[in-house]
């Protein structure tokens, strides 16, 4: 399955990871064992670090400047981007409506057989 979140801040990552681990823990009744992203700011603030060691999260941040290390989620996201693009140039709308187009790829590739 794949998650998609729209933030219109980096600042607004915690509150969503949070969110995310609700839902995906009530779906399908197991605890995030691990979390993998980059040296991002709004990955390695202390409140992010202290709720992980709180829940028992361990965290695996990735080298700065290499994608390679989070390749599965690099190539989704190039995957939907790709998808979101198709899809507007074809209906012919402007940009601003990638937001919608990606969350409708997530769907579809969400639903397909793989």
């Amino acid at each position: 399955m794949t998650w998609v979140y729209f933030l219109k801040t980096k600042s607004e990552a915690f509150d969503k990871f949070i969110h995310f681990q609700r839902l995906v823990e009530n779906a399908i009744k197991e605890k995030i064992a691990t979390l993998r992203t980059d040296n991002g700011g709004e990955f390695t603030s202390n409140e992010f670090n202290d709720y992980c060691r709180q829940h028992g999260i361990k965290r695996h941040l990735t080298n700065s400047y290499t994608p390679q290390q989070n390749g599965v989620t690099e190539r989704m996201n190039r995957t939907l981007m790709g998808m979101a693009r198709s899809m507007l140039h074809f209906k012919g709308l402007s940009t601003k409506y990638w937001a919608e187009a990606v969350h409708t790829a997530v769907n579809l590739r969400n639903r397909s057989p793989t």
